[in-house]
């Protein structure tokens, strides 16, 4: 008869990987601080391994199973559609794991609209809610009025700081602010840059402009910031924004949001193409297009399958009672250029 094979331990796969049982740790959970050629190590030593997290046996003692729920803005804004198909991914690979996974999408933009979805979440089935959050009284009431119900509130990509949610998860939005400062900087010779943001009611966008503004002024000052317009991650909103900024004698464009169809389309019918410098954010298929054209220089980039593994990690440490870093780490940022531009 043959031997049943043990299963595989948290142990087993860092002497696979030949690294600290931390290290094993920060990837299973999404954390950032691994370099990728570790966290590729790490994840062959759990395929070989067959490795399979038993998060089923701390929840046993539960009466249902962990209930999280994601609420997204709706829209085309590639990025949060993006973040949706993550979602998906996770709870494909959950199951087993005794970990509901529900995404709703919510009006883009629309605090009142986000707040009437907290204030609809039943502590009976979510544990805990996970928002894009819009800087509003009336959402910062929501969190706190569900975190009053027993529902911990994860913020995702766009933080609200002054209400009781328990934890962020995203990039450090002021750090990359500033360096598209840096790049645009050093890539602009003085004028106008021409700034474009989704909407300044989202605490991530108000935060890159901060960070943008504060290394230009005092390390460019040859440099005149022009705006910012807002797009709302709109196509057509985007496009008539850039339109109206290109009619100015800018050097270079800082868009903080969304809609590049729409501002590849606005360099293109300005004959701007390539004259003007940009400095983008997230990799997406219109940005991927613009980098490859030229229209785009550089795309600062944050990790969609990382964002919601390290929410869902915060999720299920809140549930369970477990500690969780009152100083989140950020999410690390990525830069794109054409000539490293990931194959899709």
């Amino acid at each position: 008869m043959d031997e049943v094979k043990r299963r595989a331990t948290v142990h087993d796969v860092a002497r696979e990987a030949g690294v600290s049982l931390a290290t094993v740790d920060r990837v299973l959970n999404g954390r950032p601080g691994v370099r990728t050629e570790t966290a590729d190590k790490v994840a062959e030593a759990i395929k070989a391994l067959d490795f399979r997290r038993d998060l089923s046996a701390s929840l046993l003692a539960r009466a249902r199973d962990l209930g999280v729920t994601f609420l997204i803005p709706d829209g085309r804004n590639e990025f949060m559609l993006g973040l949706v198909d993550a979602i998906a991914r996770r709870a494909r690979t959950t199951k087993g794991e005794r970990i509901s996974i529900t995404t709703r999408l919510v009006h883009a933009f629309d605090p009142t609209a986000l707040a009437s979805a907290l204030g609809g979440l039943d502590p009976k089935s979510c544990d805990c809610a996970v928002v894009v959050a819009t800087e509003d009284d009336k959402v910062r009431r929501a969190i706190d009025q569900a975190s009053r119900r027993g529902i911990a509130v994860v913020t995702l990509v766009s933080d609200l700081p002054g209400s009781a949610r328990r934890h962020f998860v995203g990039i450090d939005n002021v750090a990359a602010g500033r360096t598209a400062a840096s790049l645009i900087g050093r890539f602009c010779p003085a004028g106008g840059i021409g700034l474009i943001a989704g909407s300044l009611s989202l605490a991530d966008h108000h935060q890159r402009r901060e960070g943008f503004e504060a290394v230009l002024r005092t390390e460019f000052p040859g440099h005149e910031i022009v705006g910012p317009y807002e797009g709302f991650d709109d196509d057509l909103k985007t496009e008539a924004a850039a339109i109206e900024l290109l009619k100015q004698p800018l050097t270079g464009i800082y868009n903080m949001g969304g809609g590049y169809a729409g501002l590849l389309r606005a360099l293109e019918r300005s004959g701007k193409t390539g004259k003007v410098r940009v400095v983008a954010h997230e990799l997406t298929e219109a940005t991927r297009i613009g980098l490859a054209s030229g229209a785009i220089d550089v795309v600062i980039d944050q990790n969609p399958d990382g964002e919601i593994a390290a929410a869902l990690a915060v999720a299920r440490a809140l549930a369970l009672g477990q500690d969780v870093e009152r100083r989140p780490a950020p999410i690390e940022i990525g830069l794109y250029l054409r000539d490293n531009l990931p194959r899709g």
